[in-house]
């Protein structure tokens, strides 16, 4: 039991960074996973954070400004331990982000996909890679109103739908976290995926759309982590880093 536990713990992750962040206006010209909130990036906290629960493998796909991301990255002291993966199409939607990511998806282990712009817990880390089950998604029933947020739908325990507007019926859902572990499989179907959409020149598609190809072909390979107790925020306008300095930050546990 505890070889097989050890064989779905992922030793590596991709952290999405490749977008321009224009919803954020004025706010900050910097890529939004270099946003800081108290005294550290959002990078520097992914990196702790994946650091303190044994993550220590990253590759990052950037893209506007990619620079800065690379200097974050050596100033924290990580460049032997993080890939830099080039998207050229950065102003496309999320999918080409991570369709350039195919050789970690396609590495034959575990991996976490994990958006660069959400400012949360490190416990919410630990709960995703600690989680029974081959590929997990995590789970927030506080969930805001309107078409924003990606939903996670259910009918019993099974999800259903996963999507900002869901087609199938369902009788309860939660907000996406946008962080993901998948087994070594579903990380190389996801690449398939990926690249399906791409080849067919349907790059303005989010990524998410071909993670719900997969739990719609196989539920019962999918589950998700209930994490509402834990304090997190994506960062996509002006009010959400309001709230992160005002609200979350003094939530998050240290570590």
């Amino acid at each position: 039991m505890l070889d097989l536990i050890a064989a779905m713990r992922p030793a590596s992750a991709i952290i999405l960074a490749a977008g321009v962040g224009r919803r954020l206006g004025e706010l900050d010209a910097r890529p939004k996973i270099l946003l800081e909130f108290g005294g550290r990036s959002l990078l520097a906290r992914h990196l702790g954070s994946l650091g303190l629960h044994g993550v220590n493998e990253v590759s990052i796909t950037v893209g506007y400004r990619r620079e800065l991301i690379e200097a974050e990255v050596a100033r924290l002291g990580w460049s032997d331990r993080v890939r830099f993966i080039g998207n050229p199409d950065y102003h496309e939607g999320s999918l080409v982000s991570l369709s350039v990511q195919e050789a970690a998806l396609r590495a034959g282990r575990p991996v976490l996909l994990m958006d660069g712009d959400v400012l949360y817990d490190h416990r919410i880390l630990a709960a995703l890679i600690d989680a029974p089950g081959e590929n997990i998604l995590l789970m927030d029933r506080e969930i805001e109103p309107g078409d924003e947020p990606v939903k996670i739908c259910f009918r019993g325990e099974q999800i259903v739908d996963f999507r900002k507007k869901p087609e199938h019926a369902h009788d309860r859902h939660g907000e996406s976290v946008g962080f993901f572990r998948f087994s070594a499989g579903t990380a190389g179907e996801l690449a398939d995926r990926c690249l399906s959409y791409v080849s067919a020149g349907q790059k303005n598609v989010e990524y998410e759309e071909a993670i719900r190809d997969l739990i719609l072909a196989e539920p019962a390979r999918f589950s998700a982590v209930d994490i509402t107790s834990l304090p997190w925020v994506e960062i996509d306008f002006p009010a959400d880093v309001a709230r992160a300095r005002s609200d979350i930050l003094p939530q998050l546990s240290a570590g």
